[in-house]
């Protein structure tokens, strides 16, 4: 028999070794092999999720939903803090009910000029709540704890002057568990260009917020 070319007779030789080598590597690392290493993690990772537990556990709110606005304040005491006004009020529109409501009263009767408005706006736990409470008393210097209001509350009196004509503004922010309580009652009179005084502005917001916590805290529950 003829002998083969050299090179014919090198890949002839070499062959077999190509075809074992390529088995042995479809073995050790070819997907059937990957698919098993990843079973196997998964079975592993499994193993550490149950020893462990998991990760979270969900965050009960004491509110889901914020109530009805208007309803809030006492008819009498928009008739006194708001002369002029009518007692119904009226809801502001917003982009999600369930987490923010908010109900306005403003009226001129004769000179003075008098507006109050109302908020409930309601967070996804205690904590995000005392989050918000504490970034939004910190803007507003100046201002003190009001005692036995909620879970905390802070109100806040400031007086601004344009064009001659002073304003005072009275802010109430009150936290209770996951929502928060925020009260702006302001006032001005045209003809003598002042601001009411910073006492009758600061009990008049304070008496507001008052009601409107009572009303959460008397509302519907989650």
């Amino acid at each position: 028999m003829r002998s083969l070319p050299l090179p014919l007779a090198l890949t002839a030789r070499l062959t077999p070794v190509v075809v074992l080598a390529c088995a042995g590597w479809a073995m050790s690392s070819g997907p059937l092999t990957e698919k098993q290493d990843t079973a196997a993690k998964d079975t592993q990772k499994t193993q550490s999720e149950k020893a462990s537990g998991p990760s979270s556990t969900a965050v009960s709110k004491t509110y889901a939903a914020a109530p009805a606005p208007c309803t809030s304040v006492a008819a009498k005491t928009v008739t006194a803090l708001v002369p002029g006004a009518k007692t119904a009020g009226k809801e502001i529109p917003s982009t999600d009910t369930d987490l923010r409501r908010t109900c306005s009263w403003n009226a001129l009767k004769g000179y003075d000029y008098r507006w109050l408005d109302v908020s409930f706006e309601i967070t996804e736990s205690d904590d995000a709540a005392q989050t918000s409470y504490k970034e939004r008393t910190g803007e507003k210097s100046g201002g003190g704890a009001v005692p036995g209001l909620g879970n905390e509350a802070y109100s806040v009196v400031n007086l601004t002057t344009e064009d001659k004509q002073q304003t005072r503004e009275g802010v109430v922010i009150a936290r209770v568990s996951n929502a928060l309580v925020v009260v702006n009652y302001n006032g001005s009179d045209f003809e003598t260009k002042k601001a009411p005084s910073t006492d009758e502005i600061n009990k008049g917001a304070i008496k507001a917020a008052k009601e409107v916590v009572a009303a959460l805290l008397n509302g519907q529950k989650s």
